[in-house]
């Protein structure tokens, strides 16, 4: 846990909240404080909260009994039993509104047999910690929560409420987390501004090369494709078997790319990542929608650059097949799944249209989303105070980097905040670019 990103999350707050940094003297003890967010993350990873189920409320009685110890009230709310999520506030004068400060105590899944160590061990090895959530989310957790006891033990004067909120449901149930919490007790949370996952600073050698805040992201939606055709014998060759009809028709898909379409926060992205790359990659970011080189810039980055060729484009990535259930029988039926990150901006059935067009093939159905999943939110603005604030952090702390807005390609909690309207900011650790986030991986660290 980089003793320089504890510094930026302070140091934020006391550009944010203060106006000024605090004197050498009065700044806390970054090295103890970072111990204490180790142990603390430490056994966050040890109380297991895969979900399902979720068991979170034990991550949460573990929060209120550290907050206990330092005279600060919280609260535990259950849409569910067992499902709960904690708040606890500090208070401010009042004269603005709150801050949020957010991270979620659930996980996903492991496959143990393919990690080198016990996932819920919190195993430090060559300054690593090892563990599910150590990325993704128990380190927001711990670290937000080091930062709330840092500015309570610091007594500063706030002109705002800083609230504390440890959520469930993050990972695939959000009914019994933020969309509870939006819906019942909102009044408890209410913000100006939220901090939470969903940025990071990549490092080249150990060096950063810039500050990553997510202000927007994509929005994610599933959908089938449905393949039909006449059941029979595996021995005689149908022309509508469903199986090979459904395989033509992913490939398709696969193949398909959307057209790119840049909003406000990829603007200033790739603008200014080309600022601080190399000269071949700044030629790239540069010309991403020129009309003479545009399509070979883009074919570029769809085989070497991955992220950037889902940053600026809606993305569809088959991942699931079922057919068939025995191999002398062509079944009737046939189904592929389709993970579809849009564009906040995207029209989706435009998108469905210009899919069917694709496949044009009238024995497979192409089925729309369900209704539900993460709400389509406008994205938070370049031109607010706490972004101000996080830009000047930056300066202080890594000024050998650049702050850059960014869209995530996945999606968080952000976007029912965003959709409520908070302006909410995703930030996050220091991390080797080449290796990149082992969030949801084995052997995440």
């Amino acid at each position: 846990m980089p003793v320089r990103f504890m510094i930026l999350l302070f140091s934020v707050h006391m550009i944010f909240l203060g106006g000024t940094l605090l004197g050498a003297q009065d700044s806390p003890d970054f090295m103890k404080a970072r111990e204490e967010a180790v142990r603390i993350l430490q056994d966050l990873i040890r109380i297991d909260t895969t979900n399902p189920p979720g068991n979170e409320t034990k991550a949460a009685d573990y929060i209120a009994d550290v907050l206990r110890r330092e005279g600060i009230d919280s609260e535990i709310f259950e849409l569910e039993k067992g499902r709960g999520s904690l708040v606890a506030r500090l208070k401010g004068n009042g004269s603005k509104e709150p801050i949020l400060l957010m991270g979620h105590t659930d996980v996903v899944g492991v496959e143990r047999d393919k990690w080198t160590v016990d996932p819920f061990e919190a195993v430090i090895q060559d300054g690593y910690l090892y563990g599910r959530g150590a990325q993704d989310d128990k380190d927001m957790v711990a670290l937000n929560l080091e930062l709330f006891l840092l500015l309570h033990r610091a007594n500063l004067p706030l002109a705002r409420d800083v609230i504390y909120l440890a959520e469930a449901g993050e990972e695939g149930t959000p009914h019994v987390g933020i969309e509870f919490m939006i819906a019942e007790h909102w009044d408890r949370i209410a913000c100006e501004f939220a901090l939470l996952e969903g940025g990071g600073i990549p490092t080249r050698n150990g060096v950063a090369r810039y500050v990553g805040v997510s202000t927007t992201e994509k929005v994610p939606r599933r959908m089938r494709l449905i393949a039909r055709g006449t059941s029979g014998h595996g021995s005689r060759p149908r022309p509508d078997n469903p199986i090979a009809r459904l395989a033509a028709a992913v490939a398709k898909v696969a193949q398909y790319q959307a057209p790119i379409r840049l909003n406000e926060t990829t603007k200033a992205f790739f603008s200014r990542l080309a600022k601080i790359s190399q000269a071949d990659e700044a030629f790239l970011y540069n010309h991403i929608d020129d009309v003479v080189i545009g399509d070979m810039v883009q074919e570029n980055f769809r085989l070497t650059n991955l992220m950037a060729n889902s940053v600026l484009r809606t993305s569809i990535s088959p991942t699931i097949i079922k057919g068939g259930f025995r191999r002398n029988v062509i079944p009737a039926e046939a189904e592929a799944v389709l993970d579809i990150r849009a564009l906040p901006d995207e029209d989706i059935d435009e998108l469905m249209a210009e899919l069917r067009r694709v496949i044009d093939d009238p024995l497979v159905e192409l089925i729309p989303p369900s209704p539900d999943g993460r709400p389509v939110a406008p994205p938070s603005t370049l031109d607010s105070e706490m972004f101000d604030a996080l830009e000047d952090a930056q300066h202080e702390v890594y000024p050998e980097a650049i702050l850059l807005p960014t869209m995530l390609t996945g999606a968080t909690d952000a976007a029912q905040l965003r959709a409520k309207g908070v302006q909410a900011y995703g930030i996050g650790p220091m991390f080797e670019e080449s290796e990149g986030s082992r969030a949801h991986g084995n052997d995440e660290r």
